[in-house]
Protein backbone atom coordinates (compact mmCIF):
# COMPACT_ATOMS: atom_id res chain seq x y z
CA UNK A 1 0.00 0.00 0.00
CA UNK A 2 1.13 3.34 -0.66
CA UNK A 3 -0.26 5.98 1.02
CA UNK A 4 0.99 9.93 2.74
CA UNK A 5 -0.57 12.25 4.84
CA UNK A 6 0.44 15.42 5.09
CA UNK A 7 0.13 18.60 7.32
CA UNK A 8 2.20 21.48 6.22
CA UNK A 9 2.04 24.99 4.43
CA UNK A 10 2.56 26.02 0.83
CA UNK A 11 6.16 27.08 0.67
CA UNK A 12 4.52 29.86 -2.45
CA UNK A 13 1.61 29.40 -4.30
CA UNK A 14 0.91 26.71 -6.96
CA UNK A 15 2.57 26.70 -10.28
CA UNK A 16 0.03 25.51 -12.67
CA UNK A 17 0.49 24.43 -16.49
CA UNK A 18 -1.93 22.56 -18.80
CA UNK A 19 -1.18 19.36 -20.39
CA UNK A 20 -1.01 19.91 -24.31
CA UNK A 21 -4.54 18.24 -26.40
CA UNK A 22 -7.73 17.86 -26.58
CA UNK A 23 -8.53 17.33 -23.27
CA UNK A 24 -6.28 19.66 -21.46
CA UNK A 25 -5.71 18.94 -17.68
CA UNK A 26 -4.68 21.10 -15.48
CA UNK A 27 -1.23 19.88 -13.49
CA UNK A 28 -0.40 22.00 -10.08
CA UNK A 29 3.19 21.82 -8.29
CA UNK A 30 4.01 23.39 -4.82
CA UNK A 31 5.82 22.58 -2.24
CA UNK A 32 4.47 21.95 1.86
CA UNK A 33 7.06 22.75 4.84
CA UNK A 34 5.91 20.02 6.83
CA UNK A 35 7.14 20.49 10.39
CA UNK A 36 9.60 17.98 12.07
CA UNK A 37 8.95 16.42 15.25
CA UNK A 38 12.96 16.90 16.51
CA UNK A 39 14.43 15.97 19.50
CA UNK A 40 17.05 19.20 20.39
CA UNK A 41 19.70 16.99 21.64
CA UNK A 42 19.83 14.90 18.81
CA UNK A 43 19.12 17.65 15.97
CA UNK A 44 21.94 17.54 14.00
CA UNK A 45 21.34 20.54 11.00
CA UNK A 46 19.16 22.55 12.51
CA UNK A 47 15.89 21.69 10.04
CA UNK A 48 13.15 21.68 11.29
CA UNK A 49 11.04 21.08 8.04
CA UNK A 50 10.76 19.11 5.34
CA UNK A 51 9.82 20.30 2.25
CA UNK A 52 7.76 18.19 0.25
CA UNK A 53 6.94 18.07 -3.59
CA UNK A 54 3.38 18.05 -4.28
CA UNK A 55 1.85 17.61 -7.66
CA UNK A 56 -1.95 17.80 -8.31
CA UNK A 57 -3.66 16.63 -11.59
CA UNK A 58 -7.10 17.30 -13.16
CA UNK A 59 -9.64 18.66 -10.77
CA UNK A 60 -7.54 18.63 -8.04
CA UNK A 61 -5.31 20.89 -9.50
CA UNK A 62 -8.00 23.17 -10.45
CA UNK A 63 -8.79 23.50 -6.59
CA UNK A 64 -5.15 23.96 -5.57
CA UNK A 65 -4.62 26.44 -8.22
CA UNK A 66 -8.23 28.67 -7.39
CA UNK A 67 -7.77 28.27 -3.67
CA UNK A 68 -4.37 27.14 -2.06
CA UNK A 69 -1.60 30.21 -2.03
CA UNK A 70 1.54 30.56 -0.44
CA UNK A 71 0.95 30.06 3.49
CA UNK A 72 -2.12 28.35 3.87
CA UNK A 73 -1.90 25.45 6.05
CA UNK A 74 -3.25 22.15 4.59
CA UNK A 75 -3.65 18.27 4.66
CA UNK A 76 -2.62 16.44 1.57
CA UNK A 77 -3.29 12.97 1.38
CA UNK A 78 -1.93 10.88 -1.66
CA UNK A 79 0.72 8.64 -2.75
CA UNK A 80 4.30 9.10 -3.13
CA UNK A 81 6.12 8.62 -6.68
CA UNK A 82 9.41 8.02 -7.83
CA UNK A 83 10.61 8.96 -11.90
CA UNK A 84 13.72 9.61 -13.49
CA UNK A 85 14.74 12.17 -16.65
CA UNK A 86 18.01 13.14 -18.39
CA UNK A 87 18.95 16.66 -17.71
CA UNK A 88 20.07 19.28 -20.48
CA UNK A 89 23.54 18.01 -19.12
CA UNK A 90 23.09 14.18 -19.89
CA UNK A 91 22.68 13.84 -16.21
CA UNK A 92 19.76 11.55 -14.61
CA UNK A 93 18.05 13.40 -12.63
CA UNK A 94 15.99 11.24 -9.83
CA UNK A 95 12.56 12.58 -8.72
CA UNK A 96 10.09 11.35 -5.29
CA UNK A 97 6.50 13.62 -4.85
CA UNK A 98 3.39 13.09 -3.66
CA UNK A 99 0.86 13.12 -6.01
CA UNK A 100 -2.47 14.21 -4.39
CA UNK A 101 -5.62 11.95 -3.93
CA UNK A 102 -6.85 14.95 -1.49
CA UNK A 103 -6.33 18.36 -0.74
CA UNK A 104 -8.16 20.07 2.28
CA UNK A 105 -7.78 23.23 4.52
CA UNK A 106 -5.82 22.51 8.16
CA UNK A 107 -7.28 25.88 9.49
CA UNK A 108 -9.70 28.62 8.85
CA UNK A 109 -8.77 32.38 6.84
CA UNK A 110 -9.34 34.06 9.65
CA UNK A 111 -6.66 31.67 11.68
CA UNK A 112 -4.10 31.80 9.01
CA UNK A 113 -4.40 35.67 8.86
CA UNK A 114 -2.94 35.84 12.38
CA UNK A 115 0.24 34.00 11.75
CA UNK A 116 1.52 36.07 9.50
CA UNK A 117 1.48 33.52 6.81
CA UNK A 118 4.86 32.14 8.79
CA UNK A 119 5.06 28.16 8.50
CA UNK A 120 4.57 27.86 12.61
CA UNK A 121 1.78 26.33 13.66
CA UNK A 122 -1.42 27.86 15.10
CA UNK A 123 -4.53 26.89 17.19
CA UNK A 124 -6.54 24.71 15.67
CA UNK A 125 -10.34 26.01 14.28
CA UNK A 126 -13.29 24.60 15.81
CA UNK A 127 -14.86 25.03 12.20
CA UNK A 128 -14.70 22.48 10.06
CA UNK A 129 -13.09 23.57 7.03
CA UNK A 130 -14.09 22.47 2.99
CA UNK A 131 -12.19 19.85 1.03
CA UNK A 132 -11.53 18.43 -2.42
CA UNK A 133 -11.67 15.32 -2.75
CA UNK A 134 -9.56 13.98 -5.82
CA UNK A 135 -12.66 14.60 -7.89
CA UNK A 136 -11.87 18.42 -7.34
CA UNK A 137 -15.71 18.89 -5.42
CA UNK A 138 -15.55 20.26 -2.12
CA UNK A 139 -17.30 18.99 1.02
CA UNK A 140 -19.09 21.63 2.63
CA UNK A 141 -20.17 20.41 6.16
CA UNK A 142 -23.70 21.83 6.77
CA UNK A 143 -23.90 24.81 9.02
CA UNK A 144 -21.91 26.85 7.03
CA UNK A 145 -22.95 29.74 5.10
CA UNK A 146 -21.33 32.73 3.59
CA UNK A 147 -18.04 32.98 5.80
CA UNK A 148 -15.99 30.23 4.00
CA UNK A 149 -12.33 29.80 4.96
CA UNK A 150 -10.98 30.66 1.78
CA UNK A 151 -13.55 33.55 1.01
Amino acid sequence: MNKVILCGRLTRDPEVRYSQGENSMAIARYTLAVDRRVNRSNQQDGQTADFIGIVAFGKSGEFAEKYLKKGTKVIVTGRIQTGSYTNKDGVKVYTTDVVAEDQEFAESKNSSAGNGGSFGGSAPSNEPAPSAAGDGFMNIPDGIDEELPFN
